[in-house]
């Protein structure tokens, strides 16, 4: 029965076309919008099979820097276990501004959260009504449906693609209508780890004043960018300083994804509005937490850059999977490689997946799990690389055995 069980969950995990309540039961309507947790759900499936996961973003490289983790201890000890300011710790947001390279004042526009889903959340909220449409690059980050459903908004999608993962201009342009009311980017992207250049800023921003939208930026990997490149956040665009909300975590740049600690940034009167619904939301972040984060010294980056390190996994990353005929991009920043297919394109992206992992122990994340149509095949796979070195050692080992379908 168990070895059922656990191939039946295989069959369907990763798929996440389903929504997560049964038509039978009661719920807001919003809810048979928010698909099922393929990624979730593959993972756990993958790790049942001894897998080794190269699927989800959660960090196994860098650890957690020492000095966070004991100021995390040396919080709770003290007793710092009890509500604290709604807004978050005032030296984190201090620090915080302060590191940005646009700096922010800390007291009129950044705001910590529950991670960035949490900051993402109080932006939809406060930013759409119901009915109201978001403008989003696909591929995208699968729980940005789950986020604009809670908010009863709509999702209208600009597709890119190979080889440069780059959207069209016009297309951008033609996806926006009378109900828009917001463009939702992420940079770097996840999964093809492009990183938006200034000319694309320009395009956005020019965009948002025409039809007087508000930008979303996701900047959760913002620590992350390779190859002497330089992040460029929404809020070091001039146009864009009144109509950005910049979102972004420490989940990611010091693999904390556990503390859920993250940040919101916006102009003084938006950010009070903000705050708000942070308040009603959430209450606010883990508090001795967000002061393990400030008194570690390294929020700025001060003694702490592993950005060597995630190249070299990066570089190393491309020649495995390259090497058994992958077509691989090679991502600016962040911490994942779109795959696609190549030879192997006899098979969905799905299925292809599936036999990585049934057969050679190796998980990946399929495609279309970052596409709106989830019944199609993307044609790639997504690798994240902020793994252990031995995970890749392990899946080139196993890899060595991988051959096309005939």
């Amino acid at each position: 029965m168990a070895a059922h069980n656990s191939a039946q969950r295989w069959a369907n995990a990763g798929r996440g076309g389903q929504p997560v309540t049964d038509a039978a039961l009661p719920g807001a309507r919003r809810l048979a919008q928010i698909p099922a947790d393929g990624l979730s759900e593959l993972v756990e499936a993958g790790r049942l099979m001894g897998a080794v996961d190269l699927a989800l973003g959660s960090p196994g490289w860098p650890r957690p820097p020492k000095a966070m983790i004991d100021q995390a201890c040396a919080a709770l000890r003290d007793g710092n276990n009890q509500y604290g300011d709604m807004r978050g710790n005032g030296e984190l947001r201090a620090a915080l501004g302060q590191s940005f390279r646009t700096p922010a004042d800390p007291d009129a526009e950044v705001t910590i959260t529950v991670g960035t889903a949490g900051a993402l959340a109080v932006a939809l909220l406060g930013l759409v009504d119901p009915g109201d449409e978001i403008v989003v690059v696909e591929p995208f980050f699968e729980p940005y449906l789950a986020s604009i459903a809670a908010a009863s908004a709509v999702p209208r999608f600009v597709r890119a693609g190979p080889p440069g993962w780059r959207w069209d201009v016009t297309a951008l342009a033609a996806a926006i209508g009378p109900r828009t009311r917001a463009i939702l980017v992420n940079t770097p992207h996840n999964p093809t780890g492009q990183v938006l250049t200034e000319h694309e800023w320009a395009v956005i921003a020019e965009l948002c004043e025409r039809h007087d939208l508000m930008v979303i930026s996701d900047e959760v990997y913002a620590a992350y960018v390779y190859d002497d490149g330089t992040h460029i956040s929404a809020a070091d665009v001039p146009a864009l300083r009144d109509r950005a909300v910049v979102v972004g975590s420490f989940s990611k740049s010091h693999a904390i994804s556990g503390w859920r600690i993250g940040y919101l940034r916006a102009a003084p009167a938006l950010t009070r509005a903000l705050r708000g619904i942070q308040t009603g939301l959430t209450g606010g972040a883990p508090v001795p937490l967000q002061q393990a984060v400030a008194r570690s010294g390294l929020v700025a980056g001060q003694d702490w850059d592993p950005r060597p390190e995630l190249q070299q996994l990066r570089d190393r990353a491309l020649h495995v999977f390259r090497s058994v005929g992958l077509r691989c991009t090679v991502p600016r920043g962040g911490c994942y490689i779109v795959a696609e297919l190549g030879p192997y394109g006899r098979e969905d992206c799905q299925s292809f997946v599936r036999r990585l992992a049934a057969d050679l122990g190796v998980l990946l994340a399929p495609g279309r799990l970052f596409m709106s149509d989830r019944s199609a095949d993307s044609g790639f796979v997504r690798i994240a690389f902020n793994k252990p070195p031995a995970y890749l050692d392990t899946a080139q080992g196993r890899l060595a055995t991988l051959e096309p379908l005939r």
